[in-house]
């Protein structure tokens, strides 16, 4: 999930039910940036649920509002659920202002234009949103990762980037918001309306259009490349979190990781690995191959304490589950996902620079291989920089770890915004150091 998005969010019902001060319908008026009494930017953005809010700044500190009864509203840090001394105001929605933390601010103003542009049979909804002027600026086409819901509501993106001078172009997915069409994740789908989405960006910013290019996390590290790889108009792609091998790798890195987690070795992997291999053909062929091949595993192997341990992107679901089961809940799970794709051919034709930034200890996005091909396409010349932030999880984010082992995520990385708008600006990483961020340095050819 792409937490500057639509992060998770906690339910606080009971408080709720109690709050008196602000109709909880109006909550989304406050989406914006604000520039504050001592000059720093609070970004305000909206969640699926109406009643609450987040705030995120560009050193990567954030938390989750929600109404207090005394009319204003308080914050708990990160994902955590734990209160972090921060309280908010806002007044009424037409006022534009706040009280963060006790810094009085007033709304930036952008210049937002709302749209509808077409993509490969639907009819998508867009909105660019440029710092205010007359010059031109940098503008980043937001690429989506697997969320179902509007980007055009929800994207944090559009109060971070322009509140720095840096323009965002949003759009919601095929089968989500106010687009036509249904959701999807094949990718070559997405690709199609991404590059839409970027000749509509050039329309509408026109003389204001600067250096323009692809950003996007997670699911899009296959999307924007492939995107790029279908528009010549497109000057950069910035992926974050994202994997240079395909879905099915995912899944079966993910196994693994639980099970390295877990405690076992490369004994049992080798053995999870007939598991993984026999899922992959089942999820791929939608059903049609790799049952056999699973029973056999499962006849070997669901006796052994590793069994249960095995998650993944659906190799858990699969494993668990009877064959009946798994046919029976296919029709709801499937959404076309292009589970054959092979990202390196793209990746290794694409002439724009490309930044990837990795989370170093990604839970979802276990990032060993896909550093080691990053490092193999930067040995071949390949116009490709790979950032990682050590230490922080899918997202870029912080985390503690819970004493049940369970990681409590408290924050975006220090330097990661950062670091997205100075290259999104020039390609160039001028004013290091992005906090504990270290170069993936290329190695010889493999």
């Amino acid at each position: 999930m792409n937490r500057l998005l639509q992060p998770r969010h906690l339910l606080f019902a009971a408080l709720l039910a109690s709050t008196p001060a602000l109709a909880i319908d109006d909550a989304r008026c406050h989406a914006g940036a604000y520039r504050l009494d001592d000059g720093g930017v609070v970004a305000i953005g909206a969640l699926s649920d109406p009643a609450q809010l987040r705030w995120r700044r560009p050193d990567g500190t954030t938390g989750l509002l929600t109404p207090d009864a005394q009319g204003g509203w308080t914050s708990t840090r990160g994902w955590t659920g734990r209160a972090d001394g921060v309280r908010v105001d806002f007044g009424r929605c037409d006022e534009a202002r706040i009280v963060f933390a006790g810094h009085p601010g007033a709304r930036i103003g952008f210049d937002v234009t709302d749209t509808t542009f077409a993509g490969d049979g639907v009819t998508l909804r867009g909105r660019l949103v440029l710092p205010e002027g007359a010059g031109p600026v940098p503008i980043a086409v937001e690429v989506h990762g697997s969320e179902d819901y509007s980007a055009v509501d929800l994207n944090a993106m559009q109060q971070l980037l322009p509140a720095q001078g840096v323009g965002v172009f949003v759009y919601d997915k095929r089968g989500t918001g106010a687009s036509t069409g249904k959701y999807t994740q094949d990718f070559h789908l997405l690709a199609g309306d991404a590059a839409a989405a970027l000749g509509e960006a050039l329309r509408l910013g026109g003389s204001r259009t600067g250096r323009i290019g692809f950003h996007g996390g997670s699911q899009a590290g296959w999307v924007a490349p492939l995107a790029a790889s279908r528009t010549p108009r497109a000057q950069f792609v910035l992926v974050g979190y994202g994997m240079a091998t395909g879905p099915l790798a995912e899944d079966r890195d993910q196994v693994m990781l639980d099970l390295r987690t877990a405690g076992y070795g490369d004994d049992v992997l080798a053995k999870a690995r007939e598991v993984t291999d026999a899922t992959a053909a089942i999820v791929a062929s939608r059903g049609a191959r790799g049952w056999e091949q699973l029973d056999a595993a499962r006849a070997k192997y669901a006796a052994q304490p590793w069994w249960g341990a095995m998650k993944g992107e659906f190799t858990g679901l699969v494993a668990h589950h009877a064959r009946a089961e798994v046919e029976a809940m296919a029709p709801k799970l499937e959404v076309g996902t292009s589970w054959d794709y092979d990202p390196m051919p793209v990746l290794r034709g694409l002439q724009v620079p490309q930044l990837w930034i990795l989370a170093g200890a990604d839970s979802e996005a276990p990032p060993e291989e896909t550093m080691r091909r990053l490092r193999t396409l930067a040995a071949e010349g390949r116009p490709i920089t790979t950032m990682v932030f050590p230490d922080t999880d899918h997202g870029i984010v912080e985390f503690e770890t819970g004493a049940d082992g369970k990681r409590i995520e408290t924050g975006y990385a220090e330097g990661y915004l950062r670091m997205l708008v100075d290259w999104i600006r020039d390609g160039r990483l001028d004013h290091a150091p992005y906090g504990n961020a270290q170069p993936l340095e290329a190695t010889p050819r493999e």
